[in-house]
C-alpha cells in the first residue's frame, strides 16, 4: 500500500522550483511509519471526494438563493446590492470605515483616472467597547471619524462613505445591513438584528459628525471590487485568513431572494457566508476526530464547521489534535506530551506556516518550534510533525478549491479572475500553488487566475461607494 506521503499531491519550493513534497521527503519517512500514515489518512480527500463536496456546495448555494428554502439554508447567499464593477472612470474623494476586528480603520481614498491614493489611521478597540453596549461602540467609531476628518482638514466635508462591516449581515439595500450575529470576540448589546448603518448615522448625529453612507459591505465584497478595479475579469472574491468567506457576481434571474429593482445591470454580488457550510450535518462524513475535538473548545460549537476546517484561526489547533493522537499511540515523542503542548491553541497556525516554509532536509524551523514547546525533537519527530502540517494545510486548500469549483461551475464563465485576501493565503507558501493545481483538476474547462487583493476592506469599500456615485450621478 502506498504511504500517506505518496498519496498527497503536496508541493514545496526547492531551488526556485515547485516539487512534490512526497518526492523531496520520501527518504526521510521510514517504512515503519505506515501507522502514522494511517492516522493522517483521515485528512486525505481524493478527487472524487472533492467533486462530491463541490456538488454539495452547489446544492446549498441554490438552496440559499431560493425564497422558500433560504430560511433552512446554512449557506445564506445574501444579496449585497452591489450590481456593477469599477470601470476605471470613477473619480473623487471618499471616506472608508473598516470594522472587522479589534483594530478599526478610517481611510481617505482619492480616485483619479484609475489611480488610487489612500491615507488611513488605525484605532484600537478596547475589549470593554467590543463587549459593552452598541451605543458606546458606535459612539467610539463616530469619535474616530471626527478625529480623522479634523486631521485631514475635512471637518466640514460630507464625502461619500463606504462602510466595511465584516460580520455576518443581511443586506436590506446597498446602504443598509442588519447584523445577523457577532463574531471575532464582539458582543456589543443592542446591535444584532439592527441596521448598522442607521446605528452609525445616529452616533454621528450625537457627535455632530457629517456623514453620507453610500454603502455597507463586508471585506469579501471589498476584495472582489478592489481586484476588479485592476482586472475587469474579476467576478469572485475570497477571504482565507483568520476566517473564510466568498462572494461572486450572480445573474438576478438566479436570485429568488432579490427584492430590488430589476433593471440593468441584471446582476448582483452575492455574499455567500460559506463558513457555515456543513452546519446542517452535510459534511459530517469528512470531518475527523481532530475537527470534533477542536469544535469542543470553540465559543461557537457546531457552527462555522467548514470555516473551522480551512481558516487560519483553526489550522494550528487541528494540527495539535493530530499531534496528540499520534503521541497517545506512541508514534510521536515516544508517547510523552509536554505540559505546554497539552494546552489548547498552544500550536499556533503561524507555526504551521513557518514549518511549511522550511524546505531544508533537517527541519530546523520545526525543531526550534518543538523545543519552544518543550517537546522531543528527534529527526523522526520532526518528520512526522512536518507531515501533519502538510496534511492539514493540503486538506484546507482542497476544501477551499472544492467550494470555489462550485462557484465557478454555477457562474459558467470560461475565463475568470478570483480576488483573494487573507493572511493564510498571503503567507502560507503552498496555498496558492495547491489551489492552482486542484482548480485545474476540478474545473479543467475554465481558465482561472488567482489575484492577491490590495486592501479590499479599505480601497474596496471606497470603490463600491464610487461606483454607486457614478451610477446614480450623485
Amino acid at each position: 500500500m502506498a504511504s500517506r506521503v505518496e498519496q498527497f499531491p503536496e508541493w514545496i519550493q526547492v531551488d526556485g522550483k515547485w516539487k512534490r513534497k512526497s518526492d523531496h521527503f520520501r527518504r526521510n519517512i521510514s517504512m515503519e511509519n505506515f501507522s502514522v500514515d494511517s492516522v493522517l489518512d483521515a485528512l486525505h480527500l481524493n478527487l472524487d471526494a472533492l467533486r462530491d463536496i463541490q456538488g454539495r456546495m452547489h446544492s446549498d448555494m441554490v438552496k440559499g438563493l431560493g425564497v422558500a428554502s433560504n430560511k433552512a439554508a446554512v449557506v445564506k447567499m445574501f444579496p449585497t446590492y452591489v450590481r456593477s464593477l469599477p470601470d476605471g472612470s470613477e473619480n473623487g474623494d471618499f471616506f472608508a470605515l473598516d470594522l472587522g476586528g479589534s483594530n478599526f480603520r478610517v481611510l481617505l481614498v482619492k480616485l483619479r483616472d484609475g489611480n488610487v491614493e489612500m491615507k488611513s489611521k488605525v484605532y484600537k478597540i478596547a475589549t470593554e467597547i467590543m463587549t459593552g453596549t452598541g451605543e458606546n461602540l458606535f459612539n467610539y467609531i463616530a469619535d474616530c471619524l471626527a478625529e480623522f476628518k479634523k486631521e485631514q482638514g475635512l471637518e466640514g466635508k460630507d464625502l461619500p462613505l463606504g462602510f466595511t462591516f465584516s460580520f455576518p449581515c443581511r443586506q436590506n439595500g446597498l446602504n443598509s445591513a442588519s447584523l445577523v450575529t457577532w463574531t471575532k470576540g464582539f458582543s456589543a448589546t443592542g446591535v444584532v438584528d439592527q441596521d448598522v448603518a442607521k446605528l452609525l448615522s445616529e452616533a454621528c448625529k450625537r457627535r455632530n459628525v457629517n456623514l453620507d453612507i453610500i454603502a455597507v459591505v463586508n471585506d469579501t465584497t471589498g476584495t472582489l471590487m478592489s481586484c476588479a478595479h485592476a482586472d475587469s475579469n474579476c467576478y469572485v472574491g475570497l477571504i482565507i485568513g483568520t476566517g473564510t468567506n466568498a462572494c461572486y457576481m450572480e445573474a438576478l434571474d438566479e436570485v429568488e431572494l432579490w427584492n430590488g429593482d430589476k433593471g440593468e445591470p441584471k446582476q448582483t454580488i452575492i455574499n455567500m457566508e460559506w463558513g457555515a457550510f456543513g452546519d446542517d450535518g452535510s459534511i459530517e462524513d469528512i470531518r475527523t476526530d481532530f475537527d470534533r475535538e477542536l469544535d469542543k473548545i470553540t465559543l461557537n460549537q457546531g457552527k462555522q464547521l467548514y470555516e473551522k476546517m480551512i481558516s487560519g484561526m483553526y489550522l494550528g489547533e487541528i494540527s495539535r489534535q493530530a499531534i496528540l493522537k499520534l503521541a497517545k499511540e506512541k508514534l510521536l515523542f515516544n508517547g510523552v506530551v509536554s505540559a505546554e503542548l497539552q494546552k489548547p491553541w498552544a500550536f499556533e497556525s503561524k507555526f504551521l506556516t513557518d514549518i511549511e516554509k522550511d524546505v531544508s532536509t533537517d527541519g530546523l524551523v520545526c525543531r526550534e518550534i518543538l523545543r519552544q514547546l518543550n517537546c522531543r525533537d528527534t529527526m523522526e519527530d520532526v518528520t512526522v510533525v512536518r507531515a501533519i502540517c502538510s496534511a492539514v494545510s493540503t486538506r484546507a486548500a482542497k476544501l477551499v478549491t472544492a467550494g470555489l469549483a462550485a462557484v465557478i461551475k454555477k457562474m459558467g464563465r470560461k475565463t475568470l479572475t478570483i480576488g483573494v485576501d487573507g493572511s493564510l493565503y498571503k503567507y502560507h507558501p503552498r496555498f496558492h500553488p495547491l489551489m492552482d493545481t486542484f482548480t485545474r483538476e476540478l474545473v479543467p474547462e475554465a481558465r482561472v487566475k488567482y489575484m492577491l487583493s490590495e486592501d479590499g476592506s479599505g480601497k474596496g469599500a471606497a470603490l463600491i461607494a464610487a461606483v454607486a456615485v457614478r451610477l446614480t450621478g450623485k
